[in-house]
Formats: C-alpha cells, structure tokens, sequence
C-alpha cells in the first residue's frame, strides 16, 4: 500500500462522516497502520485517513488491526525473573492538581514489583511527567537495554515513546500541527513493550473508550488494569477511587469498585514541578499520607503482576 492512488480507496469508505462511513476490515487496518507508522503514507492522505477516523471512531476489528502493526513495530524491554512489570503510560502531565503517577510506579518498586513508565509529552498547558520524574531522580533511560538494566537494578524505569516506537512518536507529534489528536493516542495506551511479561495500566478519560478498550483485552487475551484516568494520567483520583477493573489473560474482574460520591471538582490552579516533587517525596518517607485510591490501585496492581 505505499502507492499514493490505493490510499484513495479507504479514504472513499471511511471518510463518509460519522453516519456514512464504513470501517475497515481487521487485514485492512493492520495494513494502513503499518503505512502510517512506517512513514510511508504522503501528507495529504495521512492527514484525511487521520481526520476520517477523529470523525468516525475506531471499531474493534479497526483497533485489533491497528495493535498488530504497532505490537510488530515495539522494542522489547527484558523484565528481571519475579513479578510481571507494569507499564504505566504517560501522554498528558499535570493541569490542576499534583500528578501522582509517579507517586504509583516508586511504590510498585519499593514493593519488588517492576514498573516501566512509558510515553512523550508535547503539552505546552500541561506540566511535563519528564520534568516531574527527572525531579524525582528518575532519568529517562537511552534504549531498551539500559531500561532492562534499571528495572533489574531497581525495579523501576523509564524510557521515551520515540525509542520503542519510533513511527508512533511520529504520529502522536502531528497533533501540535493538526490541532488534533489521532488514532494513535488510543494505540499508545496498549502499547506493550514487554510481550507476556507486563501488566499494562490502561487509563482513558472518555467512557466509550473504555468499553473499546476492554473488548480489546478480552480479544487480545491482555493482562492489564482498566480504569478512569485522572487528569489524563494512569492513577487513582486521590479523592475518589474510580473503578479498577483488572484482566488476567483477557478475564475481567472488578478488583475495587468505584466510590461514590458529588461529582469531582478539580482542586487549584495547577502545580510546580518543585512542589509536585516534594509532595511525592513526603508521601514515600511517611511525612504526608498516601491517599488511600492510590494504595488501593498499588495493591491490585501489585496483584495482577504476581497472579
């Protein structure tokens, strides 16, 4: 498919609008995506298979296509003997309030459970989690084999998109350009860099994704945690537990339900780096208390990596 005129053909079918279009085939989507992520599809059709499929939405035979090409497409880290290492996403950063994702992966660590945080940050209203972790003392490693080397060493790591992914770094850096975000910002949540060693912590802001998302694990036989992302982030809001539904090679079940409660309101206008960092760090020595969303989502995980 790296002839521009057989890109006309999909774009007739899924570029109808929300009502009109047709999606793709699982074969079809494998195919196209792996255009995509290899680069190979020219600008003008990339940007009307991307803005066809904002409109449309990804079906489940779209998403299974689009993960078989990014899954033949990841770097692989090695996970020391022991537990499973879960792999917490990282795509958005802070806005209103002290993101704690970091906060999730030290106490897997200190627990003897791996944690690999993955992604990119390209948010210029949002604090970036590099600029938070490097503060914490956790540097982004420079390839998959030191990655491996840190989760041996400490049981915890850190690396960027761009050096597992490389095409969907690519692809996820089109929204500063389009205004838009793509298909691929739903790929990057089930991206797996450590094949039948992971427990990927899969954390959506929008529900009808989390229906998508959970057909896809049961489809692909995943072991991961579904849950209601805060802020955008892989964490349990600190004020309300969402549910956190766990999967165990595509078997769900609901591991704590959600709290209920008045809808949230977001607390503050957002917080530094510096700040963010201490709060963390008090939280580790015992100085400030963990919420207990928080405790409750390190002990599922905890959990799923040793089942």
């Amino acid at each position: 498919m790296n002839d521009t005129m057989q890109y006309a053909p999909i774009i007739k079918e899924i570029g109808r609008g929300a009502k009109g279009a047709k999606p793709m085939n699982e074969a079809q989507a494998e195919t196209l995506f792996g255009d995509i992520l290899d680069q190979r599809v020219p600008d003008l059709e990339l940007g009307a298979i991307l803005l066809s499929m904002r409109i449309k939405g990804e079906d489940a035979n779209e998403i299974a296509g689009f993960k078989h090409a990014m899954d033949n497409r990841t770097a692989q880290i090695a996970v020391p003997a022991g537990p499973r290492c879960v792999v917490l996403p990282t795509y958005n950063g802070a806005r209103k309030q002290p993101n704690l994702m970091p906060l999730v992966a030290m106490l897997l660590a200190r627990e003897g459970v791996p944690a690999l945080i993955q992604g990119r940050h390209d948010f210029e209203s949002r604090v970036s989690p590099f600029e938070l972790l490097q503060a914490l003392g956790i540097a982004p490693a420079g390839d998959t084999a030191e990655a491996g080397t840190q989760l041996a060493a400490r049981k915890l790591a850190c690396i960027a998109l761009t050096k597992l992914c490389p095409g969907l770094d690519a692809l996820l850096a089109l929204r500063r350009r389009v205004g838009l975000r793509n298909s691929g910002h739903t790929l990057a949540k089930l991206l797996d860099p450590c094949r039948g060693r992971s427990v990927r912590v899969i954390a959506v802001t929008h529900p009808e994704y989390l229906e998508r998302m959970a057909g896809q694990l049961v489809r692909e036989h995943g072991n991961a945690m579904l849950m209601r992302a805060t802020e955008g982030e892989a964490y349990a809001h600190p004020r309300r537990r969402p549910r956190l539904l766990g999967y165990v090679d595509g078997v769900a079940r609901v591991l704590f339900d959600q709290e209920e409660g008045d809808p949230l309101r977001e607390p503050g206008d957002g917080c530094s780096v510096a700040d963010n960092a201490a709060l963390i760090r008090a939280m580790l020595e015992g100085a400030q208390p963990i919420p207990q969303p928080v405790l409750d989502q390190v002990s599922a995980l905890a959990q799923l990596a040793r089942a």
